[in-house]
């Protein structure tokens, strides 16, 4: 059992995060199905000469990013799953 299980409380916390940041990270998924056809034309845009707007797709890409890590990290985490440490 991992240090995490010990705490019943502490548990229940990092499970409401775990819970929380996926919620987050499937509502983006959603978002991004939901408005595909506007980043579409966004897209379009920036290829036609518009190249300001590229902060747009690099912005959704950060934010998927930091989201949808934070979400894996704390899952794996509940699970008791750890990287292998290499090294010293």
């Amino acid at each position: 059992m991992s240090s995490t299980h010990s705490n019943p409380g502490q548990y229940n916390k990092s499970l409401m995060a775990t819970l929380l940041l996926g919620a987050a990270s499937a509502s983006l998924y959603l978002l991004l199905f939901l408005y595909s056809d506007e980043l579409t034309h966004v897209s379009t845009l920036i290829r036609q000469g518009q190249k300001g707007l590229v902060v747009i797709p690099m912005g959704i890409a950060l934010i998927f990013s930091f989201v949808h890590g934070a979400f894996t990290g704390r899952f794996w985490d509940l699970l008791g799953l750890k990287a292998k440490k290499i090294g010293g």
